[in-house]
């Protein structure tokens, strides 16, 4: 605010300065104006050899003089010296029209004194006409607006600072506010809201990102929370069924069936070790910016759900996302691939009616299909279906099952992380309920889509996949 008040006052001072500077500059101009116009009459008398004697002038603050080249007075007018010229002969400059400054004593007049002077006679008897004003009103008039500069210029400067104190104030107000909110917020005093500013200009408008910004970082805490404690949860189990396990053998001693004990801890082992890397692949794609759903959650999608949609088991269940590098990827063949670690039936391979590339991490996409197909063939009565078309702008790729599908409300819930819509089920049949979140971000880091839809009867996977662009197909 000081900084700025200055900054006016020195503008303010400089423009003082300019105006009085021009103001001067145009009242000289204006007497020098002036003092030709009589000078000129005076050289057309002078050119006719009619110069009366006094010469006539208009107002008691001029004097005229016509000098030959001798520098003699020839004529003047009535209040001038008709011996002395007002001008050093040595200071004219013949056949020159000349502003020159005198002492006002010279010219009989008070102050400063302005002369023009203008070539006239003939070329036999040439002759100077000397014309002089007196520049005191001039310097009356410089003093009486400089005066008035000085008396203004304080109280401008005064009643400008006092408005912007008032106008910087009434802008900052608000954002004071949002600082006053960010700190409660942050001393957790108060809602994990700003307060949004009545009128809607920039600080309306950053208040409102703000609390946007707000609600989406409380979301993203609370599914943090919600995602620690589901995994904490899942992990829990096998650990403890492998302490109960151990304990149970120890206490038996020599009757413990060591063989069935076996079977049971690798099998604790291995599901407690697929929900690990599913884990571990999820915070990877998190932290590679994929895991972001369509509302900013980053919850991920799908779950280990009756009716087709389901656990991460099955091949590719473990391992990280991009295993191997990006490069095109045939969905016949891929589709094809898939199936044979399956029997016909009921998995059932509709192939394309000519090849579809699309460009993405093969593992990846592999894993995605396997996720699907697991799912598909786990809760399917008969038969499940896969098949790849184009469509549009993307290539379409469908897992269909005949099984008992998911409601329609569901649909969108069992995309999210640890969901099981069949809670009754066993955990080892089942899995921890990650597959389709998994699924859902790989597909996105694929640049696809991917939905559910009825088959009827079943559930029909719809997976959109872009398709590889023509150049490099060519290639």
């Amino acid at each position: 605010m000081a900084i700025g008040v200055f900054g006016l006052s020195v503008g303010l001072a400089l423009g003082g300065v300019v105006l009085l500077g021009v103001l001067g500059f145009v009242l000289q101009r204006s007497v020098d104006g002036e003092a030709f116009r009589t000078a000129d009459a005076v050289a057309l008398l002078a050119a006719e050899d009619a110069l009366p004697d006094p010469l006539p002038v208009a107002g008691g603050q001029v004097r005229v003089q016509v000098i030959d080249s001798q520098g003699r007075v020839r004529a003047a007018s009535i209040d001038a010296d008709r011996l002395v010229p007002m001008v050093r002969p040595e200071r004219l400059e013949p056949h020159r029209r000349q502003r020159l400054s005198v002492s006002g004593e010279r010219a009989g007049l008070a102050g400063p004194v302005r002369v023009v002077t203008v070539p006239a006679g003939t070329a036999t008897d040439p002759l100077t006409v000397l014309v002089a004003k007196s520049m005191t009103d001039v310097r009356h008039s410089t003093r009486v607006v400089g005066s008035i500069l000085l008396i203004s210029f304080p109280l401008l400067v005064a009643v400008l600072a006092a408005v912007a104190w008032r106008v910087v104030g009434a802008t900052l107000r608000p954002v004071e506010s949002l600082r006053r909110g960010a700190e409660e917020i942050t001393g957790r005093g108060g809602p994990d809201r700003l307060p949004v500013p009545a009128s809607h200009d920039e600080v309306h408008r950053l208040a409102v990102t703000l609390n946007g910004m707000l609600d989406r970082l409380d979301s993203a805490r609370r599914r943090q929370r919600a995602f620690l404690a589901d995994a904490a949860h899942e992990l829990r189990s096998p650990v403890t069924n492998i302490r109960t396990e151990l304990e149970v053998a120890r206490r038996l001693g020599d009757r413990t069936d060591w063989a069935a004990v076996t079977e049971n801890l690798l099998a604790d082992t291995e599901r407690l070790g697929r929900l690990v890397n599913d884990l571990l692949l999820l915070a990877r794609l998190d932290e590679s910016g994929t895991g972001q759903d369509g509302d900013g959650s980053g919850t991920g999608a799908g779950s280990s759900v009756s009716g087709g949609a389901g656990s991460s088991g099955g091949a590719g269940s473990s391992g990280g996302a991009g295993s191997s590098g990006v490069g095109p990827v045939e969905l016949g063949e891929l589709l094809t691939a898939v199936a044979a670690r399956y029997p016909s039936p009921p998995v059932h391979v509709s192939p394309p009616d000519e090849p579809l590339w699309i460009v993405g991490h093969p593992d990846e996409l592999r894993r995605v299909l396997t996720n699907l197909v697991d799912n598909a063939v786990r809760h399917a009565r008969t038969r499940v279906v896969l098949a790849a078309v184009p469509d549009g702008a993307y290539h379409l790729v469908t897992v269909a099952d005949d099984g008992p599908g998911i409601p329609a409300a569901d649909r969108d819930r069992v995309f999210d992380r640890f969901t099981r819509l069949d809670d009754a089920r066993a955990r080892d049949a089942g899995g921890a309920g990650l597959g389709l979140s998994i699924v859902r971000e790989l597909v996105r880091r694929a640049g696809g889509t991917i939905s559910l839809a009825d088959a009827e009867p079943g559930l029909r996977v719809l997976l959109r996949l872009p398709p590889l662009p023509t150049d490099d197909r060519s290639n």
